[in-house]
């Protein structure tokens, strides 16, 4: 296999898409998102990428069959805005493959005629949530400026200082070719997959867009998330007077 593989499926014209990346990462909030957008809209598969900078594994079907680690490309056109949605199965293991991968999704967002990016993901605190939050970040002050109108809140110390991966690169790589780009991350506990979090990142991209989706299906997988994480603060509870307990009978 070459370092990146890129099969299209099906050619299609599209009117200045917008780009939406949603690929794994913290909480699995850009890939939650972007999913839920496929389904919803009903996106068609046009390109398919391999690379041997994925990890080295075939995933199994549902069928019993197997597939190559892979990132797809799908594509919805209407009257308003046309879409490009990226999602996958995995990022790269590599420094390098990282930037091969981003170069070649900006090859093709210039190829569609691209005139936004918006990269999602999620922006762990080590800690359970109590405000859904969406913090951001863009490499254009422009649109730090639209964005807060939003509500997506923009940190001096946050998020972290950097953003790794193809949430981070597509926005630097991006702006050395002249597209614009934001980043949405949803602050998660980044322990657990993270339904809510990716609730709050598409209400602000669908404001964004200007782009009505049902998020009935997201707000399940969201509520059941909940009661998992409800049955986890009372098991933290329950441990905590043991744990005071052994504490005090160790000074004793």
């Amino acid at each position: 296999m070459e370092e990146i593989e890129v099969h299209e499926r099906k050619k299609v014209k599209l009117n200045k898409p917008v780009l939406i990346e949603g690929l794994p990462g913290v909480g699995n909030v850009g890939k939650l998102v972007a999913e839920h957008i496929i389904q919803e809209l009903e996106a068609e598969p046009i390109v398919e990428i391999y690379s041997c900078h994925f990890p080295p594994q075939v995933l199994v079907n549902e069928n019993g069959t197997v597939h190559l680690c892979k990132n797809e490309i799908y594509a919805w056109k209407s009257k308003k805005q046309d879409l490009l949605i990226v999602s996958g199965d995995q990022q790269s293991v590599t420094n390098e493959g990282h930037y091969i991968i981003s170069e070649k999704m900006l090859d093709l967002a210039q190829q569609y005629g691209v005139s936004r990016i918006y990269t999602l993901g999620g922006y762990g605190i080590g800690q359970l949530v109590e405000r859904q939050t969406v913090l951001g970040a863009a490499n254009d002050a422009e649109l730090v400026d639209e964005m807060k109108k939003y509500g997506v809140e923009f940190r001096e110390e946050e998020p972290g200082g950097n953003i790794v991966g193809a949430s981070g690169l597509l926005l630097g790589l991006g702006k050395l070719r002249g597209i614009p780009a934001v980043c949405l991350l949803g602050l998660t506990s980044g322990y657990l997959v993270d339904p809510k979090s990716a609730q709050a990142v598409l209400k602000i991209l669908t404001q964004a867009l200007n782009l009505k989706i049902d998020m009935q299906a997201l707000e399940n997988r969201a509520e059941e998330m909940e009661k998992v994480v409800g049955r986890l603060k009372e098991m933290e509870q329950a441990q905590t007077p043991r744990r005071r307990e052994e504490e005090l009978g160790y000074i004793r």
